[in-house]
């Protein structure tokens, strides 16, 4: 009788949403809405009904992902069906969560552990869908037509630009993924280079590509947690891209500082991390963060630009400019799910078809989750004073955009 009811209350729903979508259920009963479906959903067993009759977006992909619900359409079309399935994502982007309410997940070895969770599924993985660099993080859209590959390198210069990196100049960069930064820096910029990781795959690639480019001298990088780094160098110019919200905000201020111990008097710091949207909330419904948390990003928090650069302040690095890049990461996670789709049979027989369908909701749901403004991403640039009180950067923003 249950079973009965819920079958019935969710062709109800999907008849009162309008939706073009045709539905196999395990039983064989078939539904169908609209002339033409976009939306082909099989139901492989009843305990999918729990995700679909109250839906939540998180619920939605758990499902999916565990084989419950089997979806067949295409990845722009499957975020329209969640999202109108769902609703709108309750979302209290004021509602209060302590600051510290996972601080005892990221101790050295929990970091490692999850860094390793999430990077090192497998290098030919991401290569199947990432830019030829490998960059794995928000690209920059000069114009709406450029391709990722342009926008992946127009990001990269972006980046070294806002540092106004000269030769001979040390460069950090934590969380260096592999290795574009680093390299660009010391072939284009003439910088020396250090790059620090904790994925065992990123290092043993990067390390691998020095060689291969003739960069040794030029470049180096080590399989190090950004607490451990030795504190007798110093560096001109700090990097930290996509690196900030795997930290933990109870170990921020610590992060922050550690930084600045590693920045010279006079050097710069451009952190380049996700961001909520909501004050004190961590920007998505509780069934999404429950989802990424298991899935996809253990431990991953992400604090309100206000506290960024409150922490940074109290470690007396000065903000000198702040970019939001929301839209071109909703465009960057587009380009990387379809290229995913496009290579799904490789994907499928690198990875297993369970890891494929994390990796094919979680990109599309993050691009939804950019569209929407639920989370955002920014680059904020600071500096460290001299005794003096003077800051090294140039009066205006101009020097950002030259060629």
């Amino acid at each position: 009788m249950l079973q009965t009811h819920l079958l019935d209350a969710f062709e109800q729903r999907l008849g009162l949403l309008g939706l073009p979508v045709s539905v196999e259920f395990w039983n064989g009963r078939r539904v169908s809405r609209g002339n033409f479906p976009k939306v082909k959903l099989a139901l492989r067993r009843p305990e999918a009904l729990k995700a679909l009759v109250r839906p939540g977006l998180g619920k939605l992909a758990q499902a999916y992902v565990e084989g419950d619900i089997d979806l067949d359409c295409d990845i722009h079309e499957l975020a329209k069906f969640a999202e109108a399935l769902c609703g709108p994502q309750q979302v209290d982007l004021k509602k209060r969560h302590s600051d510290n309410w996972k601080w005892w997940w990221h101790t050295r070895r929990f970091d490692r552990r999850a860094i390793s969770h999430h990077y090192d599924v497998s290098n030919d993985f991401f290569a199947l869908w990432l830019d030829r660099q490998r960059v794995y993080s928000c690209a920059y859209f000069r114009t709406p037509d450029d391709s990722l590959e342009i926008a992946q390198q127009q990001k990269i210069d972006h980046i070294c630009r806002k540092l106004d990196l000269q030769p001979g100049e040390r460069l950090l960069d934590v969380g260096c993924g592999w290795g574009a930064l680093i390299f660009r820096a010391a072939e284009r910029y003439g910088a020396r280079a250090t790059g620090i990781t904790l994925s065992e795959q990123q290092f043993h690639y990067v390390s691998e590509q020095i060689q291969a480019r003739d960069l040794a001298g030029h470049c180096e990088v080590h399989l190090l947690d950004y607490r451990d780094f030795p504190e007798h160098k110093t560096f001109d110019k700090i990097a930290s891209v996509g690196m900030f919200e795997h930290v933990g905000k109870r170990n921020l201020p610590g992060y922050f500082a550690k930084l600045q111990r590693l920045l010279k008097p006079g050097g710069l710091l451009m952190n380049h991390g996700l961001t909520s949207t909501g004050l004190y909330s961590g920007g998505l419904s509780s069934d999404i963060e429950e989802f990424v948390d298991r899935y996809v990003f253990p431990g991953g928090e992400i604090p309100h630009l206000s506290k960024e650069i409150e922490l940074m302040a109290s470690e007396h690095l000065e903000c000198l400019d702040v970019e939001s890049l929301r839209p071109h990461y909703a465009k960057t996670l587009w380009h990387w799910v379809e290229r995913l789709d496009a290579r799904k049979d490789e994907a499928r027989a690198l990875v297993g078809e369970k890891k494929y369908r994390i990796w094919r909701i979680y990109m599309a749901g993050y691009a939804l989750a950019f569209e929407r403004g639920w989370v955002s991403v920014y680059q904020v640039l600071a500096g460290r004073r001299l005794a003096n009180g003077a800051l090294t950067a140039p009066l205006t923003r101009e020097y950002m955009y030259s060629a």
